[in-house]
């Protein structure tokens, strides 16, 4: 079925503009929280956030709806979405709660939601939610002896610190290295710098002063402009920069230049070979990564699978076949070993752990292989035709002529945006010039259909 309100990451939007209101906010804890009720135990849901001023009107809203029916809540603060994911199974929830729109201006929120094993919910989970709240859930309500409570859990940041300072290999030590870490005033404010110093690093924090409306303004992995410089100006070893959220990353060398998820993914599969500790003998990328990595790692005796975008689509595939370690160009890495969603600041430690066994700089170990040339475009276009307009005939014409232009030596994806109203088209292949040009001819044909 059509789903209206959960995407490819939960439920996103506008802050106060539904469905991101404090109305659609209580059914959903309602809805969640009454298809999270099995068995006679006292049930519990464990709710973060990011900085998002909008997340003082959201917490409470989905926290009045948990309470009426019949759930206790322990309320974590600012944390970052892995943080949640590991805290829903240490605490033995039966459900956790994640208030973030990730890399998203601060306007925008969402909410995502985890099981009892801190993954990330089946589509066929969000969509019977779904159905509870859009047919109504008025006779969710439990007797007002049965309504759940609600408490803070004060040791929440210190528990994750620990948790992912454990995940650095036993030994190593990061001291006598200088780090840049961007934070985006974030989810990860206080987390990220404390463990990196806690580990050895001389530690250049930026973006730690959020105030609500400043998340991912002009800082954090979208916009590592001032990382990058700062990298230069401290002289520093590497660059961090983290989204809203922390589930992803970017990096820069000791020069400032950016590393994207491929090369990472490059290194981290490379090293978890090597140690044989990479199981399945694949990598789980999608089908955004570049055909360089592909053909680096199956130069080195690694296979690799591809999901659709999004890193829950990436660990499906990851659980399915057995692999321990997948990841998005974007920046998102999912070391199953470690956690059970994508976690930024986890994943840079696997980075520094490589540069302190390789004692290169990092712009020596981070460049594993040339990437073909790609290019990625976006379009926005009316919501309501979001959906349809790739089977236009008009558009469906125009992908076929570029698939026969490139001729078997690149690749071409045109896919709808699962949390905007945009229309991406990534176009990969020898020529620089080529596939821009095929980029914006596809571009045009979409444009003059939408009318935009």
């Amino acid at each position: 079925m059509t789903r209206k309100l959960f995407g490819t990451d939960g439920v996103r939007g506008t802050a106060n503009i539904e469905p991101m209101t404090a109305e659609t906010a209580l059914k959903l804890g309602m809805a969640a929280g009454r298809y999270f009720t099995r068995g006679d135990h006292r049930h519990v849901v464990v709710i973060g956030k990011d900085t998002r001023l909008s997340g003082y009107m959201l917490e409470p809203a989905l926290t009045a709806g948990f309470i009426s029916v019949g759930m206790d809540v322990v309320l974590l603060g600012p944390l970052p979405t892995p943080a949640v994911a590991m805290l829903t199974r240490s605490l033995r929830a039966d459900l956790g709660v994640m208030i973030s729109a990730s890399h998203n201006p601060f306007e925008d929120n969402g909410i995502k939601l985890f099981g009892p094993d801190g993954f990330k919910l089946s589509d066929e989970a969000e969509s019977e939610i779904e159905a509870t709240i859009l047919s109504g859930v008025g006779d969710l309500l439990v007797p007002s002896p049965n309504l759940g409570k609600a408490r803070r859990l004060d040791d929440a940041v210190g528990r994750y610190i620990e948790y992912t300072k454990s995940t650095f290999p036993r030994g190593l030590r990061l001291d006598g290295l200088k780090v840049v870490v961007d934070c985006a005033n974030g989810a990860a404010y206080k987390t990220a710098p404390a463990v990196l110093y806690e580990l050895g690093a001389e530690v250049v924090p930026l973006a730690v002063t959020p105030d609500g409306t400043n998340i991912n303004k002009n800082c954090g992995s979208q916009h590592t402009e001032a990382m990058r410089q700062q990298v230069v100006t401290h002289g520093a070893h590497l660059g961090i920069a983290l989204d809203g959220d922390a589930d992803r990353l970017a990096l820069c060398d000791e020069l400032g230049n950016p590393i994207d998820g491929d090369q990472i993914m490059a290194l981290i599969g490379c090293g978890l070979h090597r140690s044989g500790q990479l199981r399945g003998g694949a990598v789980v990328s999608t089908v955004m990564s570049n055909l360089g990595l592909e053909r680096f790692l199956e130069g080195q005796g690694i296979a690799m699978r591809r999901a659709n975008v999004g890193d829950r689509y990436v660990l499906e595939v990851m659980r399915r076949e057995g692999i321990n370690f997948g990841g998005e160009q974007s920046g998102h890495m999912i070391l199953a070993d470690h956690s059970t969603t994508g976690d930024g600041l986890v994943a840079a430690l696997q980075v520094l752990a490589e540069l302190v066994t390789a004692g290169k700089p990092a712009s020596q170990v981070l460049h594993l292989f040339d990437p073909l040339p790609q290019i990625l475009k976006n379009i926005r276009v009316p919501t309501e035709i979001a959906g349809k307009i790739l089977e236009l005939k008009a558009v469906r014409e125009v992908i076929a002529k570029s698939e026969a232009e490139l001729n078997g030596a690149g690749r071409l994806l045109i896919r709808k945006s699962g949390t905007e109203p945009l229309i991406r088209v990534m176009a990969e292949g020898e020529s620089n010039i080529q596939i821009n040009a095929i980029a914006d001819d596809i571009i045009a044909v979409i444009a003059r259909q939408a009318g935009v």
